[in-house]
This record gives structure tokens, sequence and C-alpha cells, in this order.
């Protein structure tokens, strides 16, 4: 189905969501349409961020809005969904969109399998009214679903459409870039270079794909890293868990703008614990870079000087390779807690891999190593 035409049926005139690559025709068609506008399209922090922006959209003006997310995300909307959208409680009505990553029966990343398996009765269970949108749902047919979700709207209820890959279609495209000249995995080169043997910590996404081929490339082990491939904003959480419970070690943490912005709560946190053994590195390029390449509200903030104000001890924004070796090599020397914000361009190799352990080979050969 043509992205024109369901976004035609849907009727709404407010949009905010996160992006996914499963959506990638939505999201380029809302971005090409009105950008990022708040009277009409914000890409939020979260998904729960996104549901409330709903709601007070929906009391400002008595209009339905619409909720876009991976799947993954519907974990972010639980709490607002239950306590604040549901009819039992202000009946407020939303429509919500929904990539089906890890679609039983379809291959996916093993991040996605047990998430595609609960989508549907995730919504469910939030009385959340759900039907599946595919390659062969007709205008026809979505306008008679939709036909029979306006009244539940009407009613205050909440309403959902499931996504699956290649559901959507849009002739147009985007291209995003920003002036920065380093490349991700020219950073997270350069990062290896100087954290040895120490435990890495890395983010979901493309971030994690480039560390494990930068070992592969330098014959290296896969035993220091924990890759991060779900649980999107909360690989700083978890460096700080291992940062704590192993003090003897200098333990990196390789982050990514959209992750930070996700679960930003997690920066004082991080500062009141105060390892002095963490160091904190932020790749911003100022993009969902892995499902899309549309810009994250960090493009313009400088992070470095959010963590001064949180409390880190050591606080640096660098955009040079040059800069970027000063910085590793007095975060490795100095027992501080560190942040390093490296600013990188938006792009990856077209022939990028995938890690070729599993998820779980990846959890039991990074606690072995802690162990030794």
């Amino acid at each position: 189905m043509k992205v024109q035409d369901f976004v035609k049926i849907l009727g709404a005139d407010f949009y905010t969501g996160v992006p996914d690559s499963l959506l990638k025709a939505f999201c380029y068609y809302l971005f090409n349409t009105y950008g990022v506008d708040p009277k009409h399209h914000v890409m939020a922090a979260n998904e729960g961020n996104c549901a409330a922006l709903a709601a007070g959209y929906h009391l400002a003006t008595g209009k339905v809005p619409v909720v876009y997310m991976q799947n993954s995300g519907e974990g972010n909307i639980v709490n607002p969904a239950a306590s604040l959208l549901n009819d039992k409680v202000y009946g407020i009505p939303v429509i919500f969109v929904v990539g089906w990553r890890g679609e039983p029966g379809v291959h996916d990343e093993p991040q996605h399998i047990y998430q595609g398996q609960i989508t549907c009765s995730l919504l469910d269970e939030l009385d959340i009214a759900n039907t599946v949108v595919s390659a062969d749902t007709t205008p026809a047919e979505l306008e008679l679903k939709m036909q029979e979700y306006r009244k539940l709207l009407d009613n205050g209820k909440d309403v959902a459409f499931v996504i699956r890959k290649g559901a959507l279609s849009y002739d147009g495209t985007c291209e995003f870039r920003n002036d920065y000249t380093m490349k991700r995995e020219e950073i997270i080169q350069h990062i290896v270079k100087y954290t040895g043997d120490d435990p890495v910590i890395s983010t979901t996404g493309k971030a994690s794909r480039e560390l494990f081929e930068t070992r592969e490339a330098a014959g290296q082990g896969h035993q220091y890293d924990f890759l991060t491939v779900g649980s999107m904003g909360h690989c700083s959480s978890i460096a700080l868990g291992v940062a704590e419970f192993q003090p003897d070690r200098k333990v990196w943490c390789i982050d990514g703008d959209g992750a930070v912005l996700m679960h930003m709560g997690a920066m004082p946190v991080i500062a009141d614990c105060h390892p002095k053994n963490l160091v904190h590195i932020v790749i911003n390029n100022g993009s969902y870079e892995t499902v899309g390449g549309e810009p994250t509200v960090l493009a313009d903030i400088n992070i470095a000087d959010i963590a001064k104000d949180c409390g880190y001890d050591e606080a640096v924004r660098v955009e040079t390779p040059e800069d970027l070796d000063i910085a590793l090599q007095k975060a490795k020397e100095t027992d501080a807690l560190t942040l390093i914000e490296v600013m990188s361009s938006i792009g990856a190799r077209a022939d990028l891999g995938r890690p070729t352990t599993t998820a779980m080979e990846n959890k039991e050969n990074f606690m072995e190593y802690l162990r030794r």
C-alpha cells in the first residue's frame, strides 16, 4: 500500500514517534511532508514521551493523534497506555503505528525474536485493538477497519496498526548529512587502540556491528566486548553496573546520541554513583542512522556540557582524530568518571556485517573473561 493512502485513511494531522526501519516509508513521507514541526510532526526521545505528547495534543485540540514506533518501544508505552490513555482513566484516543520486527516466521536479529512473538499480545493486554497491515492489504480494507476503529476512538479507546515488513511503499527518499568528517567506524578503531584488555560495552545498532568487525580485522578476540544488540538507551547503565562491581578494571562504554536521548536519566544516576573507572564515550552524528538517518534533537546540543552539569569529573567534545586520541589517552591514564563526546559523520559501509556469535555466546564469553 502506498504510504499516502495509509496516511489519508488515518486522517490525522499530528504525528509523533521514534523512527523504525520497517516504517521507513512512513517516516520519510512525514519528514518530506512536515519536516520536524511541533504543530504536525515531532520525533521524541522515547515512545512513552510520544504517548504523553500525543495526550497533550488531544487535550488541547480534541483531535486524535498518531504515535509511531518499532515494536521494541511497546515497553516504553506500557505506563502511559495503562495509566493515562486507557478509557478507565482519562480515555485519551491514540492511533499507534507499530513496525513488526521479529514477526514469527520472518528471519530477524535475535533481539527482535521474542519481542516479535509478543507484539500483538502486548497490545491486547493493554486493551489496544490492533490489526496487521501487510503488503497485500488494500486501501478499501484498511478504510473498513478504520471505520470500525473510529467508533472505538470516539469512546476514548486506543487502536493500533501493526505494520509488516514491506507493507508500506513510498517513492520519495531522504538524504541526511552533517559537516563532521570522522566516520563512526574510524572512531571505534581509535577507541580499541586504547582499551587494551579492558571491558567494553557498546550500544545497539551499527556501533556494535562495527566494534565486532574492528576486532575481526585486527585479529582480536571478542571476549572483551558486551554488544548491547537490543534494549536501546540502556548501554550506559549496563556499563555502570559492570564498573561498580569490577572496580579494579577500566570500563569503556561506546554509546550513541539517539540511545543517550532515549534514557537520558541514566547520566545523572551514573554521576551520582560516580565510578571513577568508567569512560562513557558518546558518538554523536545527530542521527537515528540505523533506522533511516532521521535527525535526533541532540545534533545541536553539547552532551559534554550536560555531563559536566550532571557531575562527571571530566567531559570533553572532540571533532578530530588528533583530539580524540588526546582525550582517550587522558581517560586511560586518569582515575576519573569521564565522558567523551565524539562528533561523527552520518553513514556506514554498505557491506557492514553482523556479529557471527549469538547473543548468549557473547554474554557467556564476556562473563568468563570478567571472572578471569
